[in-house]
């Protein structure tokens, strides 16, 4: 039958098929699988705009490796639960953190018997890859790796940002793509101003962000220190987003960058405390100004601090409420309901500082790839 249906036609309705049908459908033939396969079409498919969130939490103290739990944001949030199982490139990584997510794929970073190493994980179709990282390039407290997918090319890219020589403030940026397998470099593309850039990272359609002061100012008392900056992930430049007074004045420590859907958000904490957090919006790009939307207050009488992890499609934010009078350390996971500010609790409960929530959608990126090591080159 599909013999008699134009191929343009068919390929129209081949991408608006879930994943799961997708994944069945490479082996009806090579055209099919050349198609499902090809980076045009794994940019263009888009059954749904539904989201999903990935959860990790560690409840016990020999817990490690975490929990991960996969979430559906509908209506059923949070009763539509699925868990998660590594792959054991990840379950391998020491001091493993989440760098990031873009276009349905995570980025992990850890050790492996002493290498340093980047799993890139796409929990859809169950596939990942691990890239070792090149040994000139160890990450310390003067260094950030940062990751995104462009969504024009659907390659993954990895940024790594290299801060050091802090009496003349001088920063190095390299780049890693997928497709390539090399790390390049792109110091002479950053801004010319004295940053700092501090996790996490955000990504925003084509677009890297995360928090930045001029440390210049920051070292000398002055105002107006931070901002944010931000590097295109299609054409690799850099760029730099101005805040509001009121924003740019702060200690860097009560700032931290999320996003609401495609929507970058500014978290703003009342002190080191974090007994309040006020949410900041832009909308529609980065001309617009940002604009203070309501603030989480920590529950009264039982709570010592709340920490914003991230947010739901409507915009509600997923919190980490931390208890006071409990005799053992121990937070609460819970979502913020801002029209009558209150809190709804989502069962979890962990050890502070180990919950971590990520937004992703399902996508076809690293489809292609083979579950192996990918041998990386070094040109910078």
């Amino acid at each position: 039958m599909s013999d008699e249906i134009p191929f343009h036609i068919l390929e129209l309705i081949i991408k608006r098929l879930p994943i799961v049908s997708l994944l069945q459908f490479r082996s009806v033939s090579k055209t099919w699988k050349s198609l499902i396969e090809s980076s045009n079409f794994i940019a263009a498919h888009n059954v749904t705009d539904s989201q999903h969130l990935l959860i990790r939490y560690e409840d016990k103290e020999s817990d490690t490796v975490g929990k991960y739990l996969s979430f559906v944001d509908d209506d059923t949030f949070p009763h539509q639960r699925f868990v998660h199982t590594l792959p054991h490139s990840i379950k391998l990584l020491k001091n493993a953190n989440i760098v990031g997510s873009s276009f349905g794929l995570f980025c992990f970073h850890g050790y492996n018997l002493g290498t340093e190493m980047v799993v890139l994980w796409n929990p859809s179709i169950r596939k990942s890859i691990t890239v070792p990282m090149p040994n000139k390039f160890t990450l310390d407290p003067e260094t950030n790796l940062c990751f995104g997918v462009s969504p024009v090319t659907t390659d993954p890219k990895m940024v790594e940002i290299t801060q050091f020589h802090k009496t003349s403030y001088h920063c190095e940026a390299n780049v890693y793509t997928v497709s390539s397998g090399k790390w390049r470099n792109l110091s002479n593309y950053l801004p010319s101003k004295p940053f700092r850039i501090f996790s996490p990272q955000v990504v925003v359609d084509r677009f890297i962000y995360w928090c930045a002061f001029d440390p210049m100012n920051v070292d000398s008392e002055l105002p107006n220190h931070n901002f944010i900056m931000s590097f295109d992930i299609t054409n690799e430049s850099f760029g730099v987003v101005e805040l509001p007074d009121s924003l740019r004045r702060h200690s860097p420590k009560q700032l931290c960058i999320s996003k609401v859907r495609e929507s970058l958000v500014m978290l703003e904490y009342d002190s080191y405390e974090k007994r309040a957090c006020s949410v900041w919006m832009i909308e529609n790009g980065v001309e617009k100004s940002f604009t203070k939307r309501f603030t989480v207050e920590a529950p009264h009488y039982w709570s010592k601090s709340i920490t914003t992890l991230g947010f739901r499609k409507n915009g509600k934010p997923i919190v980490e409420v931390e208890n006071a009078h409990i005799c053992y350390e121990q937070v609460a996971l819970m979502v913020y309901e801002p029209n009558i500010e209150c809190f709804k609790y989502l069962g979890m409960y962990g050890k502070p500082g180990t919950f971590f929530v990520h937004s992703y959608i399902e996508t076809l990126v690293l489809i292609g790839q083979s579950d192996s090591n990918i041998e990386v080159e070094d040109d910078v």
